[in-house]
């Protein structure tokens, strides 16, 4: 058998790289009786029923790294959130969903900022660069037109499966393409009765830069769904409570109405961001009212 990697998945039939050769392979129906849905970025073994033609049989799937379900790929050790500083206008809320997510699945997160060309005074650019590498986040400004800093996200893929995230329209396939114009990607112009982009991947899929790069463009995302988050556990995605969650309560703190708070101290301080703080607050409303009948009333 051969050995693999799962570059584009459609309609049942999946892609498989081998060194410099892709075979267009089905999955066996064992899989399926057991639940098992190969995955964009799976490594693989196949069988070979036409080297002609290029087609083969996915015989196993080998152990998982990771495993994301929206965007729905395996084996991704760094996500690359991208924002664009305007049109459409950064959504700070979605961008704490994606780093909540990025953090959950324990992947490096670096953001991106793009479009930066927009942000005249760099105003906006300055604000939220500032607040999210105060966290210890990595960010990086881009701007597809002036070319600006596109070497150090080519930097940041070396030796990784990355994965592009964020929200439709921010200029993920531009960057894709100005890292290597060969891939040719669709690219959205802005809606300008909605503000936001249109979906122009439609599938997520591999490209490889140079021999030690792999990243995927994927589906941009309206919205992320939180019901798999517990109330509890949200505190823990937040990572810059953690030094200060020195609490009354311990471990039970959630941090929103009781007293003696030491990330609420914080918030006060200064030492934590208070629009980060209100992000949390909303966002841990919205998983208490998803999850219904919860218990505890917040």
């Amino acid at each position: 058998m051969l050995k693999g990697i799962i570059i584009k998945g459609i309609s049942g039939f999946y892609y498989v790289e081998v060194g410099d050769q892709l075979y267009e392979c089905k999955a066996r129906g064992l899989f399926r009786k057991k639940n098992i849905t190969p995955l964009v970025g799976d490594r693989v073994s196949i069988s070979v029923v036409d080297e002609d033609e290029k087609k083969g049989v996915i015989e196993d799937i080998h152990k998982r790294v990771s495993e994301l379900v929206r965007p729905p790929i395996a084996n991704v050790e760094k996500v690359i959130i991208t924002f664009s500083i305007k049109e459409p206008s950064p959504n700070m809320s979605l961008l704490d969903k994606f780093i909540i997510f990025s953090e959950k699945e324990n992947l490096e997160i670096v953001i991106v900022l793009s479009k930066i060309d927009l942000d005249k005074d760099g105003e906006i650019t300055r604000s939220i660069k500032e607040e999210f590498e105060k966290i210890g986040y990595k960010v990086i400004t881009v701007s597809t037109v002036t070319g600006e800093n596109i070497d150090k996200i080519i930097e940041e893929l070396e030796d990784s499966i990355s994965v592009f995230a964020g929200q439709s329209g921010v200029g993920k396939s531009s960057i894709l393409n100005a890292i290597d114009p060969s891939f040719k990607l669709e690219t959205a112009e802005i809606s300008k009765k909605l503000g936001r982009g249109k979906h122009t991947t439609r599938h997520a899929e591999l490209y490889k830069i140079g021999k030690n790069a792999i990243i995927a463009d994927t589906p941009g995302f309206s919205s992320l769904e939180l019901n798999n988050i517990e109330i509890e556990e949200l505190q823990e995605y937040f990572v810059e409570f953690g030094q200060y969650a020195d609490c009354r309560f311990g471990s039970k703190c959630i941090h929103k109405n009781e007293p003696g708070c030491g990330v609420k101290e914080a918030v006060e301080e200064g030492n934590i961001s208070k629009r980060r703080y209100e992000s949390y607050l909303h966002i841990l409303d919205e998983i208490n009212n998803l999850k219904g009948k919860f218990k505890r009333k917040l």
